[in-house]
């Protein structure tokens, strides 16, 4: 499905108000996977109606939870209502109805979608039965944002793998151990981050020299949350046989915690999607150099916590 020849032309409130679906979106993220987050915001007369987000798998989706909160006495504004949604709406029945029906149903003048959804249901098809039903739909607005929101289910299901974030640590003098030793490079606040994104994603993997010699727990006892699955990286399982494999278990996300070799293997395989690394002020002379970044990189963030830096980079292409 392509978007229509002529560009919309967005305006300040269009922007807000996408803005919104995506910050709704976000409340979903630890509950809606396998399902992407999604956020929706019903507006008319210059305010919201509206809104609501994708809360649970199997569960009603954003469309959904947006329609049922409008007040009794704002339904007649519906006939003149705008839907914005982070996402395409689904026009396919799987656990739920299809989120395109719905809103046709209620008479709704306009639909502006973030991002086309690339999953073989959908991929355009909402979009076109809304039209054809004489909504008018304009596509793409902070379509980037939109992506970045659902990274791991596009990857997942347009590369056919898990979306990878490649995360280490590193020193001063650009080392990751100190002769081989395990070093504590992160502070009490950046270790609580890395739990933090342990129980954001479905699965951590290091390498088998990492897992004999440093026996890492790879749980998230300093957050909250589901621990991931605990993946070991050998000789015997080739890397791509192994993303093929996680791919068939549903695994829609992998965190890369390993050594130096185990992290390069990614990037040489250019099997990365997300580098997120820590630098800290300190120094150890010798040990392990740290995996050098791929060329083909832009910051995504780039925070400080305590002496520690924490920067997160992403492919120039998505």
């Amino acid at each position: 499905m392509e978007h229509d020849n002529k560009q919309p032309v967005w305006t300040d409130d269009d922007v807000k108000y996408m803005r919104r679906c995506i910050q709704l979106a976000e409340n979903g993220l630890l509950s809606t996977r396998p399902n992407p987050m999604v956020g929706a915001v019903i507006t008319a007369r210059g305010r919201i109606i509206g809104e609501g987000y994708h809360v649970r798998c199997g569960q009603g989706h954003a469309e959904v939870n947006a329609f049922a909160s409008v007040r009794q006495d704002d339904e007649p504004l519906l006939k003149e209502a705008t839907v914005y949604v982070s996402l395409e709406p689904c026009s396919h029945w799987g656990k739920t109805p299809p989120c395109a029906d719905l809103i046709i149903s209620k008479g709704v003048k306009r639909v502006v979608v973030g991002i086309i959804d690339p999953f073989a249901q959908v991929q355009g098809r909402g979009i076109r039965k809304l039209r054809e039903a004489g909504i008018k739909v304009e596509v793409g607005l902070l379509e980037d944002e939109c992506w970045w929101l659902n990274r791991r289910f596009f990857t997942y299901h347009a590369q056919q793998r898990p979306y990878i974030i490649l995360k280490w640590a590193q020193t001063g003098d650009g080392f990751i151990d100190d002769h081989y030793h395990p070093v504590m490079i992160s502070n009490p606040q950046t270790q609580m981050l890395s739990h933090k994104l342990r129980s954001e994603e479905m699965a951590i993997l290091v390498g088998h020299t990492t897992a004999e010699r440093d026996k890492p727990a790879l749980n998230v006892r300093h957050w909250t949350g589901q621990d991931p699955k605990r993946i070991i990286l050998t000789h015997a399982r080739p890397l791509q046989q192994l993303i093929g494999d996680l791919h068939q278990q549903g695994i829609q996300s992998l965190i890369v915690e390993g050594g130096r070799k185990t992290l390069e293997s990614f990037i040489e395989a250019g099997l990365w999607d997300e580098i997120r690394r820590e630098l800290s002020p300190m120094t150890v002379g010798d040990g392990t150099p740290a995996p050098h970044l791929p060329a083909d990189i832009a910051i995504v963030s780039h925070h400080h916590y305590a002496d520690n830096t924490i920067t997160v980079y992403r492919r120039k292409q998505h």
